[in-house]
């Protein structure tokens, strides 16, 4: 089987589509953020409940949102924390999302699609910008995971997207210290 994240990676080089392309360089970006929050937590000490309850969330959205785009049922907000569940909907993400870029034209990036919210209220959005609230909302809780983790004296992933992009995680204040 092929690995999905390099499966991903072959697709962002092949796409013509020009408003497309950026948005396979955030998925890859998202799987490889999400890959490395996963080992991070699965190789603290002591498990930090409320960080993995954060990265199951993570991956409960991007699951929701490409439901939602594909017009199937949504699934749980906060689903559950076992690392096999979330790795199987990691995959399950990647690939996903994977070939619905594959497949989206630049011009079906501004579809909108309508549906419920989980408290209930309907809304229309178009897939470029739930996208991008996917790529975004990811961030941002993957920054939340990397406090807990050091607030419980654990090592989190460096996983901003400039650590993506150059292959080195950004400096720290220690390394900024006057020496």
């Amino acid at each position: 089987m092929n690995d999905p994240l390099l499966e991903a990676m072959r697709l962002a080089l092949s796409v013509d589509d020009v408003k497309k392309k950026p948005f396979l360089r955030l998925l890859e970006h998202m799987f490889w953020a999400d890959d490395l929050v996963a080992e991070s937590l699965a190789a603290a000490r002591d498990p930090v409940d409320e960080a993995w309850s954060l990265y199951a969330h993570v991956l409960g959205a991007e699951q929701i949102w490409l439901a939602r785009i594909l017009g199937e049922p949504d699934g749980a907000v906060w689903p559950a924390t076992d690392t096999e569940s979330l790795e199987a909907l990691r995959v399950h993400l990647l690939e996903g999302y994977a070939t619905l870029l594959q497949e989206l034209t630049d011009e079906e990036l501004g579809i909108s699609i309508s549906y419920r919210n989980s408290a209930g209220d309907r809304f229309e959005t178009s897939v470029e910008d739930i996208l991008h609230h996917v790529f975004l909302h990811g961030s941002y809780h993957r920054g939340q995971v990397a406090l807990l983790l050091r607030q419980a004296s654990e090592v989190p992933a460096p996983s901003d997207y400039i650590a993506f992009a150059r292959g080195a995680a950004a400096a720290t204040r220690a390394d900024t210290a006057i020496r």
